[in-house]
């Protein structure tokens, strides 16, 4: 029984390894135009716990996904001001489980808003919806809670959100003093969010 249990152990590394999410940042960012991000605001005192799942607080969610959002654009300086308003709504984070057979995924959900500061208005009717797994591949069959901390599966999850974020903004070009996207280019950023 040990034997086995250790062979499982070093396959579900093997395998969740390879599918390990790489960190968005990697690539070269696109231009956002005028953008330039001026306030950051994470509200996550309402999120709901879908279980199962390891909890996280508030105050967690905030820190971690308003680092990875500032992280994402405050190199962006376009000089007009944009605020980012974010409100986690909810989330799943990947306990420990048992490998193939129980595989939980970790999961965020969010709705994003954009402000313009200079005309003190929010730049949509309805918030964004964002919905984001932890790595790049959300079918594997191996649990994130096997193999990493509550910290990494938030990190991951965050540096997702912000990427979606992004893109989502980028599908407004208007916004942006940014020309239209080409309609291939609109419809493969509006993939990525899906």
């Amino acid at each position: 029984m040990g034997v086995f249990r250790k062979t499982l152990t070093i396959l579900a590394v093997l395998f969740v390894s390879a599918c390990a999410s790489e960190d968005p940042l990697i690539y070269q960012q696109p231009d956002m135009g005028s953008f330039q991000m001026k306030w950051n605001i994470v509200v996550a005192d309402n999120a709901r716990l879908v279980p199962p799942s390891r909890s996280a607080t508030p105050a967690e969610w905030q820190d971690v996904l308003g680092a990875e959002i500032d992280r994402r654009f405050s190199g962006y300086a376009g000089g007009r001001d944009f605020h980012i308003a974010v409100n986690v709504d909810g989330y799943a984070l990947a306990p420990p489980g048992i490998p193939v057979l129980l595989a939980p995924k970790s999961i965020l959900v969010l709705s994003a808003n954009v402000w313009d500061d200079a005309e003190a208005r929010k730049l949509h009717a309805e918030p964004e919806r964002i919905t984001v797994f932890e790595g790049a591949n959300a079918t594997t069959i191996i649990g994130s809670g096997f193999t990493k901390t509550k910290e990494e599966q938030m990190r991951a999850l965050s540096r997702n959100a912000a990427r979606a974020i992004q893109n989502w903004i980028l599908t407004n070009p208007e916004w942006l003093a940014l020309p239209p996207l080409p309609a291939a280019q609109t419809s493969e950023v509006e993939a990525q969010l899906e």
